[in-house]
């Protein structure tokens, strides 16, 4: 069966979008069961990131496959199937393989390089294995997938900046603020990148850091870490009146920080300005925030154009294990498709051996035991000998299932399920 992916990135989306049609993890149980129980569609993967909702499946042909893919979207989220139609792209068979080993390598992240999307195609994998919709060549896929976002990472320098967006909202921060130099820094969030916000600020002489999260024992566990004070979202009113800059990066479905507590927040402030750097998707903060005065709100849409990743150089090394990685697959999937009328050849041919030496089995009742093993030697190495050419030839042309088909049908053996 062939493979396609559709989905909608960073690339064509605005982040409004990326947030209604990304996935919570309590929704993902739900969203398989719908995914497989679509007519031509035989299993697949869910990959939802801050940056993208992609599906990869095996589907029975492309434009089914596709008019399936994009109503699970449109069904799923409830967004109008018109709402998707420019930021929705579609991938088939090889480009859908090619673009699934970018995206784990890193290099068609909006930070490249990032390293994040590794372990989030690694867990999509896991989902999708434990919702029962990982046909074997879906699973291969991811596997392979992963396989080459490790190559590219140890044999290249492609996740050298882990940090760059946070570095590229600090640096925003310093214009809108000035120096961070003594300054108070609310973090709402505990995971890696609210880690990375407190020590990278830090070292930019941030004075106070707080951190809040959802649950407190993990804001304490990052508190110990990092120096900062520990709270849970209930403290979120009074620690805004105090910061002067505020970093977000949840995990949350809804809004966690919303216009009207922002705006109560600045009534104490005597006029100081305050900053928000939102790193979350969905969005952390309200959008209205940004319209209220001596408030300055980033968010993932306004880092696009400024975040620096690898190098070119380190991109088109990573391109070079993808197209390495492309043609792997392509060999493997071949030879998986091939394996079984190879065997079959090979089983009807030791058939048809073993029935000739029974049929001349009492001519050869005169022979030694020895001279019996050579003449059954002699007998399978004529066979295999034979075999050798066409097998070879077969695993070189097997592009499609024509070459299959015809292979099958010039031994009188069962043709291979339709691709």
């Amino acid at each position: 069966m062939p493979i396609l992916s559709a989905g909608v990135s960073y690339r064509r989306a605005p982040v409004e979008l990326l947030e209604r049609l990304s996935f919570s993890n309590e929704e993902f149980g739900k969203a398989y069961h719908h995914l497989t129980s679509l007519e031509g569609v035989h299993g697949g993967v869910i990959l939802s990131t801050c940056n993208r909702v992609e599906v990869v499946a095996e589907v029975e042909s492309y434009h089914a496959g596709f008019q399936a893919l994009r109503s699970f979207l449109s069904e799923s989220r409830e967004i109008p199937v018109e709402e998707l139609g420019e930021p929705l792209v579609s991938r088939y068979e090889e480009d859908a393989v090619r673009h699934l080993f970018e995206v784990a390598s890193g290099i068609d992240s909006m930070v490249v390089g990032e390293p994040q999307i590794l372990a989030q195609v690694r867990e999509a994998s896991k989902r999708s294995d434990q919702e029962g919709a990982a046909t074997p060549l879906v699973g291969a896929l991811v596997r392979r997938a992963v396989r080459t976002g490790r190559r590219a990472r140890a044999e290249t320098e492609i996740d050298a900046n882990p940090a760059a967006m946070v570095e590229a909202g600090a640096e925003l921060a310093e214009r809108a603020l000035g120096s961070l130099q003594g300054r108070r820094l609310l973090v709402v969030g505990a995971g890696t990148m609210a880690e990375l916000a407190v020590r990278s600020l830090a070292a930019r002489g941030v004075r106070e850091v707080v951190v809040l999260n959802r649950s407190p024992s993990r804001a304490e566990r990052l508190a110990l870490r990092t120096g900062a004070v520990a709270g849970s979202l209930a403290d979120l009113p009074r620690a805004l009146a105090g910061a002067d800059l505020a970093v977000t990066v949840t995990g949350a479905t809804g809004l966690v920080v919303e216009a009207s507590a922002v705006r109560s927040a600045l009534g104490g402030r005597g006029g100081s300005p305050l900053f928000f750097l939102d790193l979350a998707v969905p969005r952390d903060v309200d959008p209205d925030v940004g319209a209220l005065d001596g408030v300055t709100l980033v968010d993932i849409d306004d880092l696009r154009a400024i975040v620096n990743g690898a190098s070119d150089d380190e991109v088109e090394r990573v391109r070079a294990i993808v197209d390495e990685e492309v043609s792997r697959f392509a060999e493997w999937r071949r030879a998986a498709r091939l394996a079984p009328v190879i065997q079959a050849l090979y089983d009807r041919a030791e058939g048809v051996r073993r029935a000739e030496l029974d049929r001349v089995q009492a001519r050869l009742a005169s022979l030694s035991k020895d001279e019996r093993a050579a003449v059954d030697a002699a007998t399978e190495a004529i066979v295999k000998k034979l075999l050798h050419g066409p097998v070879v030839r077969a695993k070189e042309l097997s592009e499609d299932d024509a070459e299959l088909r015809l292979l099958a049908r010039l031994f009188g053996l069962e043709p291979p399920p339709a691709q």
